[in-house]
């Protein structure tokens, strides 16, 4: 059995006429999945409904109902309904001071020489993966 992994389907739906178009997307992406032979796991499946004024429609897949988020990973980045990136900064901070917790304890070595390399392979990773998606201006 194959499954269809990472899948993301988006439009921009501003009217209340368009709402049932998603779900018409979400119809055929079902019917393909079927047609190829491929399933969806749909207990991971979600939906984001990005916007303040967003009434956040229900939606499924099949005749599964799909749950709706609040904050979703995409590639790793954490992204919530109202694309603000402060979850990705706060994660990405916390595993910065992680590593450098272990680094303190591991290396008994304050000379530069031996902790910027191991800074540069350990904790700069985690700060900077991604970063010219949730911040762009970086």
């Amino acid at each position: 059995m194959k499954f269809v992994d990472d899948t993301k389907l988006s439009g921009e739906v501003d009217t209340s006429e368009g709402r049932p178009t998603l779900q018409e997307d979400l119809d055929r992406l079902e019917e393909w999945a079927n047609k190829n032979l491929m399933k969806f796991n749909k207990f991971t499946c979600k939906v984001c409904h990005p916007g303040k004024r967003n009434p956040g429609v229900q939606h499924r897949l099949g005749s599964t109902r799909l749950e709706n988020s609040s904050v979703e990973r995409d590639l790793g980045v954490l992204v919530d309904k109202q694309l603000n990136m402060s979850e990705q900064c706060a994660a990405a901070a916390k595993k910065a001071n992680r590593m450098l917790d272990c680094i303190n304890h591991g290396i008994t070595s304050r000379d530069d020489e031996a902790i910027i390399p191991v800074y540069s392979v350990l904790v700069r990773p985690h700060l900077k993966y991604c970063v010219q998606f949730w911040s762009p201006l970086y």
